[in-house]
């Protein structure tokens, strides 16, 4: 995986705050499933779910920002 630069990580520092939209620092899985929703119109409570568990590498229940830079850049960040 390419290192970001500053600005890349900037960008998804903005989505991250856009879907944690109680700005606590952390997307719940209610969050998650409102962003899932639009990467995925189409997806289920229960994939929401799947897919949530496998994010929050460290089980605490929240994604935090590098859970989720990971996930990003793994998933949907195109260089």
């Amino acid at each position: 995986m390419k290192p970001l630069t500053d600005e890349h990580r900037n960008q998804v520092k903005e989505n991250f705050d856009f879907f944690d939209r109680d700005g606590n620092g952390e997307i719940d899985v209610d969050e998650f499933e409102k962003l899932l929703k639009v990467i995925s119109p189409n997806s289920t409570e229960e994939q929401a779910k799947r897919g949530f568990a496998i994010i929050d590498e460290n089980n605490d229940g929240h994604i935090d920002f590098d859970e989720f830079l990971e996930w990003w850049q793994t998933c949907w960040w195109e260089f």
